[in-house]
């Protein structure tokens, strides 16, 4: 067992990094915004929560420097921190201010608390993105496979131009600067990041309602929901995972020894639109108004991933992290069978 600080228990990938921690045994403390925001938790892991396995801390802001000075101090004292506290969305009115300072202060902050005031953690996991490897600029690049060994490229004046470039730059920046952090401050931990592109999957954590659906999760929602029926969308990247090989793969960072000091790009392969709404017409076929075959858009470049769009290499992934990817099918299946829970 290893006592375990999780950072923004209420997210996406965080709650379902939270179920693998508690299943596997660690002790955690998770940090949430509000006291709300535990207690909606803590209804739904009230058996944790009786043993002492599960408790919480309160970090309202975490672009305040100082943030976690409180939270990463336990007793007993945590052994590793899965930093997961990032945000994704494109709802902002000042990208600095909404997106990139939450990222790269959130990120240095969590680990300059850590190393004055936590000695016993070793082992440290952010949750980073394939946004801080794509290279925007290249388009599909036929004939590049992406790998961990590829950084984006982008610059501080072109994460302003708009909610998206500022998303990139904010998870590129704050993953650059954990690793300028451990390179100079030479911490007695190690890091490791998790890099995942669009990240599907059901949702467990406590969702008001659909409107409030996570960014990555959202079209699969609008899919569902009638939104495609005359045009499906572009895709965007074209390469995907599901959740919960994400969190498995931030839980065996830091299980696994020889995960330490390493990036990770966690995908199961690519993915269309076109695909998705495929699947959600083959399995719930009480849906309406979903798109035909004939529907145009959602598709990739040249129709078929084999050509005019980059490959990736998750090897490393597989190799080191022992992750078995679960199917396009599989999660898109599992995804919509969680939002009819909630309303769909």
């Amino acid at each position: 067992m290893t006592r375990v600080l999780l950072t923004g228990g209420s997210g996406f990938i965080a709650a379902h990094t939270l179920d693998i921690l508690l299943e596997h045994g660690h002790s955690v403390v998770t940090t949430v915004r509000t006291q709300e925001k535990a207690d909606k938790i803590k209804a739904a892991y009230q058996s944790y929560i009786d043993k002492g396995q599960l408790d919480f801390a309160i970090v309202p802001d975490i672009a305040q420097p100082n943030a976690f000075e409180k939270a990463v101090i336990s007793d007993p004292p945590f052994e590793a921190v899965l930093h997961t506290a990032s945000p994704f969305h494109f709802n902002v009115t000042d990208v600095q201010k909404d997106l990139i300072d939450p990222a790269v202060i959130g990120t240095t902050g969590v680990l300059k608390s850590i190393k004055k005031s936590a000695p016993t953690v070793k082992h440290v996991v952010i949750t980073s993105s394939f946004a801080s490897i794509v290279n925007g600029s290249k388009g599909f690049w036929p004939g590049h496979a992406y790998s961990e060994d590829d950084w984006n490229p982008i610059a501080s004046e072109e994460a302003t131009e708009n909610p998206m470039m500022g998303y990139r730059a904010s998870k590129t920046f704050a993953e650059k600067a954990a690793w300028d952090f451990v390179e100079k401050e030479k911490p007695n931990f190690s890091i490791a990041t998790i890099n995942p592109p669009m990240v599907f999957g059901p949702i467990v954590h406590a969702l008001d309602s659909l409107d409030n659906m996570n960014t990555s999760n959202q079209r699969v929602l609008s899919a569902a929901q009638g939104k495609f029926k005359d045009e499906i969308p572009a895709s965007g990247v074209h390469l995907w995972v599901d959740v919960r090989d994400v969190a498995e793969a931030h839980v065996a960072a830091f299980e696994k020894p020889e995960a330490a000091n390493k990036r990770f790009f966690v995908t199961a392969g690519y993915f269309s639109n076109k695909e998705i709404c495929q699947i959600i017409k083959n399995n719930f076929p009480d849906f309406k108004n979903l798109p035909s075959d004939s529907t145009p858009g959602g598709d990739y470049p040249e129709g078929t991933p084999d050509k005019g769009l980059y490959t990736y290499n998750n090897n490393r992934s597989i190799d080191v992290l022992g992750l078995k990817y679960k199917t396009l099918e599989q999660s898109i299946v599992d995804t919509v069978k969680s939002f009819k829970k909630k309303g769909l």
